[in-house]
């Protein structure tokens, strides 16, 4: 890509994404600039992934054709407001926080812009993310192809209307946390019964793994897919009948309902 990629921060998700274009060759490290307000993260950044660095957020707003912000969701309206000035008039705009709408974004810039809004999650710094997009009616077909295929080297994009975007903070953005816990507690199980801790992590992950790819791939429906494990009298369906017991259906569907809740207010 011979347009410059700007990150206007870059903390965890900015880093993934960073990584994520480079591993990927859509961007060159010469083409991302970055800006953070510590030095130490900026030297980290330069020399793990060779991109250029700026002390103030006016440089990189100011080169920039793709301009990511990926600063907390309460230093949005500060950092916007800062950078406007300098923004290229043609600048694409993407937004990755939690809480900011396009409304907002458009207000803090102070004027009309192409404006995307994105909630990534942090797989797509292995290229199995999931991205939902909703766009500002400013943007072209063209420019929305655009952003669609720079972002879609990074793992699934779902182009979605914003109304929904909180509900992908809660099954998305927020969820590898989730999936985690899981694979966490299934290590801890295998280790607690007598299984060395690496080989635990690394089965528990891979089972994981091979499970939603045979959701993907097969389209078969979650509940098929478990009857199919669960042969009658056998291990399965006794360990399905504690989870069952325990709640972990429940469990989910209310911390989902949380952290979109959360995600709502943040909105308002």
């Amino acid at each position: 890509m011979e347009k410059t990629i700007g990150f206007i921060g870059c903390g965890n998700m900015g880093k993934a994404m960073v990584r994520g274009f480079i591993e990927s060759a859509i961007a060159l490290p010469q083409g991302i600039i970055v800006s953070t307000q510590r030095e130490t993260t900026r030297e980290n950044i330069k020399e793990t992934f060779g991109v250029r660095v700026a002390e103030k957020n006016q440089e990189v707003a100011k080169e920039s054709d793709i301009l990511f912000f990926a600063v907390k969701p309460y230093a949005y309206e500060t950092v916007m407001k800062e950078s406007r000035s300098a923004l290229k008039d043609d600048a694409l705009i993407i937004g990755l926080a939690a809480g900011v709408t396009i409304d907002k974004m458009k207000e803090y810039l102070g004027q009309e812009r192409k404006i995307v809004k994105i909630m990534p999650n942090t797989p797509v710094a292995v290229s199995e993310g999931v991205i939902a997009v909703s766009f500002s009616d400013s943007l072209t077909s063209e420019e929305r192809r655009e952003v669609t295929e720079l972002l879609s080297v990074m793992g699934k994009v779902s182009v979605i209307d914003e109304k929904h975007m909180d509900v992908i903070t809660g099954i998305a953005g927020s969820s590898p946390a989730y999936v985690y816990m899981f694979i966490e507690a299934m290590a801890d199980a295998a280790v607690k019964n007598g299984l060395p801790r690496k080989e635990a992590y690394d089965i528990s992950a891979q089972a994981v793994l091979g499970a939603a790819k045979m959701v993907l791939e097969t389209g078969i429906h979650p509940g098929m897919l478990k009857d199919m494990v669960t042969s009658p009298g056998g291990t399965t369906i006794e360990a399905v009948a504690v989870l069952e017991e325990k709640g972990l259906r429940h469990a989910v569907i209310s911390a989902v309902d949380a952290c979109v809740d959360k995600s709502r207010k943040m909105s308002e």
